[in-house]
């Protein structure tokens, strides 16, 4: 925040509390439905087929490389997503959100039910990371979507209900997933399907944003192709969105392990604990959408909560005691997600707003890619998979540090009467 603030009313005085402008009407619902729904998309690409990732391993098993190749058909959507989410988001920019989500929609189901008639392995591969393209396509529209449609609370509120959404239909996708694997490791594909009706009711319902009637963001007169890549605002944020998502997933990838480690190998146990886990990410995105407190205000006490609960992990003396330490550590990354994308959302204009919510999903899925490669890494140089968590401890502890400095020195750079204002 600039050191100086003019005298201006709330909304513009405080960035941090943005102005509530509420949007209703008989379509509303539905049109967030359909963005919700949307952004659902790519989780259901990331957990749809893990539980019969040992199938497809059975079926290609005389294929040369499926030790890497099998894996791949998990992973390699949110590599394709992280690295072309930016240049998705340009295209937002250039021709249009609606258009392009409603293509991408329709293009996700083919890409996605191909597995089932293709019978060469590095077909699936090569299919699943068009998969991630048409996902990056998808949720950078719908973030960008949420952010022409609504302002203010209300805005972030629906940005940390797509964290809710993403948490509860992870859990839904992956029990459906391991119910329609019981038919065949190609069953599950056919829920991709699905985007076939999602995607002419989006070009039914969504209206086309107006960036005349958007009052966060005011018009600009040079064209999109004459403005620069809105690196320079973002650069933090998605730097920072990066090891949040990086520590947003570290549990939830590792969690089986660790138990295993314990010696608690049953599946239903592990199960047990995953679901509790991801219900403590919609509790933290819950408690955001209704405190009202700014992004920045809620940055430290996200990475505080990591911070605590990776500690706990590290120092747990039985399964009980660890579980209890990834509730803590997803509780807070329930918190941060929806604090960093509604930080990023907030220094947006209507014009650079696709680009810049490419920028940050892409930012995002590259944490969650390399997340287990820096578990990999950490656990190599500390000697086991818990002094790893030990580590990540101590390096978000530092983070929480440096963010609540920066929230002490933007309060302070606040004059008095814009405080009383915005209070």
């Amino acid at each position: 925040m600039p050191a100086h603030v003019p005298p201006l009313p709330p909304a513009t005085a405080e960035a941090n509390i943005p102005s509530e402008q509420i949007v209703s009407g008989p379509g509303h619902r539905l049109r967030l439905t359909l963005l919700m729904a949307g952004a659902c998309l790519p989780i259901l690409g990331a957990v749809l087929i893990a539980p019969v990732l040992p199938q497809i391993h059975d079926h290609f098993a005389q294929v040369q490389g499926v030790d890497v190749l099998v894996p791949m058909t998990l992973t390699i959507p949110a590599l394709s997503l992280a690295l072309l989410a930016p240049f998705a988001g340009a295209l937002v920019d250039r021709i249009g959100r609606k258009r392009l989500l409603v293509t991408a929609t329709s293009v996700y189901a083919l890409l996605g039910t191909a597995p089932l008639w293709l019978d060469s392995l590095g077909a699936i591969v090569a299919s699943r990371a068009l998969v991630g393209v048409a996902e990056a396509a998808i949720m950078t529209c719908c973030t960008t979507l949420v952010g022409d449609y609504y302002s203010g609370r209300q805005r972030d509120r629906y940005l940390a209900m797509q964290t809710m959404c993403a948490a509860v239909s992870a859990t839904a996708f992956f029990v459906l997933g391991g119910a329609a694997g019981s038919a065949g490791w190609r069953m599950p594909f056919w829920a991709y399907a699905v985007s076939l009706l999602l995607a002419p009711a989006m070009a039914a319902f969504l209206p086309r944003p107006d960036a005349r009637a958007d009052a966060s963001s005011p018009t600009l007169p040079e064209p999109m192709s004459r403005r620069p890549y809105p690196w320079r605002p973002l650069v933090g944020t998605c730097a920072l969105t990066v090891f949040g998502a990086v520590l947003f997933y570290t549990l939830q990838v590792e969690m089986a392990f660790l138990l295993d480690d314990m010696g608690v190998s049953n599946s239903g146990t592990i199960g047990l604990a995953t679901a509790i886990t991801s219900a403590a990410i919609v509790v933290g995105s819950a408690t955001f959408a209704r405190a009202g407190r700014s992004p920045q205000a809620w940055l430290p006490t996200a990475f505080g909560l990591c911070a605590l609960g990776f500690a706990v992990v590290w120092l747990a003396p039985n399964p009980v005691v660890l579980t209890l330490g990834a509730v803590i550590t997803c509780l807070g990354g329930g918190i941060m997600l929806p604090s960093l994308l509604t930080l990023a959302m907030s220094k947006l204009h209507y014009a650079d707003r696709g680009r810049g919510t490419g920028l940050w999903t892409g930012s995002f899925f590259l944490g969650q890619f390399v997340c287990p490669l820096v578990a990999l890494a950490l656990t190599s140089a500390v000697g086991t998979l818990a002094n790893a968590m030990g580590v990540l401890a101590v390096v978000a502890a530092a983070a929480t540090a440096a963010l609540g400095l920066a929230a002490r020195r933007r309060t302070a750079a606040v004059p008095e009467p814009v405080r009383q204002m915005a209070g």
